[in-house]
């Protein structure tokens, strides 16, 4: 009968083992539309075909000083760094779970010598009152996870593991588009920076046709005032432009992980927008949620916390540990090892707390809501990402066809304020056209390089929402000093 447990017991182990209490985990499935609502609205209708979202995107802006500072910031931004960091204490986590799958060896050795007093032991000489004690001995412990305590302990960090990674891609997506954006805005202010000192140009010559009409008697003092006080008007705004230009630099620079003043040198020359691709296609929803990162984290932080609801559940059953000694223990070091000196133990243990069922189950109920959380949370990321999209679509489409108008607003202010001097110096006209045409002629412009600006960073906005073209490279560790 016994030869006929054993095999019993072994298979009744076996299929214990096999099983995991707790429920598992389950992709939820969510009802999205099967394409964009606004997705016609930002593609061309030129023919040309849509760059990939796999694509590096920033590419397509054919701007080697923004690829340069991109790839800058992908190394060396030091957010990026602090979301590596999570990453690697992650996997070490991680690492550290799995081993709970394997016995813990661990290793002693002691010695010790004491001496009785004479009261404890009279009429025995000094030598015989000494006493000698050595041992060696290696200890082992294993938990037999028999109701997965252990195995879902582990898939829970794995998860976490995995959230950690998406975290640190969903960092590259926001460094990446701020870069950008932060490259374009320097652009655009640039450009607006130019157009209000070129218009103050074309206003001080204007002020000093005004002055040589009114020293030769043909006018007066109020048109002058009026010329001059425009001219100012103007020449204010350069202050406000080199202020947001200079912080737009500083910006750049500790995005690329460098101090405030590293780039002033190289983004202080004016150079002209990236060229906006010629179309930009999203896809479809459910192409955007496979390679959106945040949505990545949501669902695996959703798969770390239902695990967890498992690893709860197992205080509901014994704990099953098995250990074991081996050793050697002696009076005297010559003797260690030998057969005679030999010991040994195996035990199995058993941790039960069905006393402290209460706080087991208010753990489990814990855990279940936590999971219910990251549910929530988990739909809600789905739901910003479409939300995302959307507006990105919208606002990129809508941002182009309002640079059309304003392209030729410019165009015709400009033209506008040409003629408006020349009849003014024939005489046929009065200062007040010329100083309007001029005032709707820094308008225009200045309004045309922030709608182009807006453009471009409106296409940065739906790259950054499509979530693509993330190259899979990893910042630069440094160690601690001192380590």
């Amino acid at each position: 009968m016994r030869n006929l447990k054993l095999p019993a017991v072994a298979a009744l182990s076996l299929a214990l083992a096999a099983c995991a209490v707790g429920p598992d985990y389950v992709r939820p499935t969510l009802a999205t539309p099967d394409s964009f609502a606004r997705g016609d609205a930002a593609a061309a209708t030129d023919g040309s075909v849509a760059p990939q979202p796999d694509n590096e995107f920033w590419q397509n802006f054919n701007d080697p000083l923004l690829t340069r500072l991109i790839e800058e910031s992908l190394s060396a931004n030091h957010d990026l760094r602090i979301a590596l960091s999570n990453y690697d204490r992650a996997n070490a986590l991680l690492r550290g779970a799995k081993f709970d799958r394997f016995p813990t060896i661990t290793g002693s050795a002691s010695g010790s010598e004491s001496r009785s007093s004479s009261d404890q032991m009279p009429n025995v000489s000094n030598d015989g009152r000494d006493n000698e004690s050595y041992s060696v001995q290696a200890n082992a412990s294993w938990e037999l996870d028999l109701f997965g305590r252990v195995r879902r302990s582990v898939e829970s960090a794995r998860a976490e593991t995995w959230a950690s990674a998406a975290d640190l891609q969903a960092m590259q997506v926001s460094i990446v588009g701020e870069v950008a954006r932060s490259y374009v805005e320097l652009r655009g202010l640039q450009e607006r920076l130019r157009v209000a000192r070129v218009n103050a140009d074309n206003q001080k010559e204007t002020l000093r046709l005004v002055q040589a009409r009114f020293d030769a008697g043909r006018g007066t003092e109020f048109d002058t005032s009026r010329a001059r006080a425009q001219l100012e008007a103007t020449l204010a705004r350069v202050p406000n432009l080199e202020a947001q230009v200079a912080v737009t630099q500083h910006r750049l620079a500790v995005l690329t992980g460098q101090t405030p003043d590293a780039l002033i040198a190289t983004l202080d020359a004016a150079a002209p927008l990236p060229a906006l691709p010629a179309r930009l296609d999203a896809g479809t929803p459910g192409e955007l949620l496979r390679r959106r990162p945040d949505v990545a984290a949501a669902e695996h932080r959703l798969h770390a916390s239902t695990a967890r609801i498992g690893v709860a559940t197992a205080d509901l059953f014994p704990r099953f540990t098995l250990s074991g000694l081996i050793g050697s223990q002696a009076i005297d070091t010559s003797a260690l090892f030998e057969r005679a000196s030999e010991t040994r133990l195996v035990a199995l243990g058993i941790d039960w707390s069905f006393l402290d069922i209460g706080r087991v189950r208010a753990r489990i109920k814990a855990a279940d809501a936590q999971a219910e959380g990251e549910l929530a949370r988990y739909q809600q990321s789905v739901l910003l990402a479409l939300e995302d999209t959307e507006n990105a679509l919208v606002r990129y489409a809508r941002a182009r066809v309002e640079d059309q108008h304003l392209e030729r607003a410019a165009q015709d202010s400009a033209k506008a304020a040409q003629l408006a001097r020349v009849r003014y110096e024939a005489g046929a006209a009065d200062l007040f056209e010329v100083l309007d045409a001029e005032r709707t002629q820094l308008q225009a412009q200045d309004a045309f390089a922030d709608g182009r600006t807006r453009s471009v960073t409106g296409a940065i906005a739906l790259y950054k929402a499509m979530a693509g073209g993330w190259p899979a490279r990893e910042p630069v560790r440094e160690g601690v000093a001192g380590r």
